[in-house]
């Protein structure tokens, strides 16, 4: 019998290969039909491992999950940029690829970073998701999370629903 470990660690310098890998593969998958193909394609060339590894750097929240030694997964999270709204904390990205949705990871990674947050003092959270990511919504909603908000983002030429979903301290 073979095990493997799963782990939620803080990103490292060494971690921005395998971050941007995440990114442009999770983003692909989510969003692929949802934002302009044009659009996509500049967001995801823009965040590449020169990004990643200035973000590390200057001290970004980001969280790394870890299967078997590989990184699958990441999330970010910080004080909450929406002022109109009264939680203190988002989670800002949470993504993983493909192949390592659906089996739980993303609850694992979710919730290692509210709990973060709450250890910086944010005992409330919220995340937005674009209302057309039907599985992002699901999972936020299955995460216990309320509606709290609508607001809409450009990509591009294209002008997008969003949908916040919120948080109090009871995780």
């Amino acid at each position: 019998m073979s095990t493997f470990t799963i782990g939620v660690r803080r990103a490292e310098n060494s971690d921005a290969d395998a971050i941007t890998k995440v990114h442009d593969a999770a983003w692909r998958y989510a969003y692929d039909g949802v934002i302009p193909a044009q659009e996509l394609a500049r967001i995801i060339a823009r965040r590449g491992p020169r990004w990643w590894n200035r973000a590390i750097r200057r001290g970004t929240a980001i969280l790394v999950m870890e299967v078997a030694g590989e990184i699958c997964g990441y999330a970010t999270f910080g004080p909450n940029r929406a002022r109109n709204l009264a939680q203190k904390g988002e989670v800002y990205e949470i993504y993983l690829l493909p192949e390592y949705q659906g089996v739980g990871l993303g609850t694992r990674l979710f919730l290692a970073a509210r709990k973060e947050l709450s250890r910086f003092g944010f005992e409330t959270a919220v995340v937005w998701a674009l209302a057309d990511n039907e599985s992002a919504c699901r999972f936020y909603r299955n995460a216990g999370g309320r509606k709290v908000a609508r607001a809409s983002e450009r990509f591009g030429t294209v002008q997008l629903s969003k949908i916040a979903y919120a948080w109090n301290n009871d995780r």
